[in-house]
């Protein structure tokens, strides 16, 4: 479903040339932030619904799209039972949400990218350094330095826990994060 909107947006807000070597590149800036974790099954698809909303909310949501992938992802796996009951219990919907593999190109496209762990901007150094620049901490964004838990495999009240620290960590931090992509609030 995000990736149907990300091009429809991309078709009604930019326009697409062929370059020379056949790749179609922007010519009006839409910026890229790509949120991973692990597997791209709870964490990162619960953080890009969580900041598209408020991106959203900002009225910046034709300026900025959100990503999600997992630095050890399998492609084509649905978000967790609980990360979609989770977030449907706060609005969101997860259940289009398919799993897919941060690779170098999806690193290289997007502006920002927001990570869970220490592990995965390390895992990030070593597929592409020279990325290395724009990859941060989720919770960098908002004066800290610490890993965001993975709830996979326990309690629903774990993956409520991580929403709740993900939206709070998303709204501490999102004047960064709009800093770093060179926007404001409107």
């Amino acid at each position: 479903m995000y990736l149907g909107a990300l091009v429809s947006l991309w078709l009604n807000h930019c326009s697409l040339d062929k370059n020379s070597t056949g790749k179609l590149q922007r010519t009006l800036a839409l910026k890229v932030i790509l949120v991973a974790c692990t597997a791209n099954i709870c964490r990162s698809p619960m953080a890009a619904a969580i900041l598209r909303r408020r991106i959203a909310e900002l009225g910046l949501e034709d300026q900025i799209a959100v990503l999600s992938a997992g630095v050890w992802a399998e492609e084509g796996y649905a978000a967790s039972k609980n990360a979609i009951a989770t977030l449907a219990a706060r609005g969101m919907d997860l259940t289009e949400h398919r799993s897919r593999l941060l690779t170098p190109t999806l690193l290289g496209e997007a502006d920002l990218v927001l990570v869970m762990e220490e592990a995965h901007r390390r895992s990030l150094f070593h597929l592409a350094p020279q990325h290395l620049g724009k990859v941060y901490l989720l919770t960098e964004m908002s004066g800290k330095h610490a890993d965001v838990a993975d709830p996979y495999g326990g309690p629903i009240e774990g993956y409520a826990r991580t929403a709740d620290e993900l939206e709070r960590l998303i709204d501490a931090g999102m004047s960064k994060i709009l800093h770093r992509m060179g926007l404001r609030a409107t």
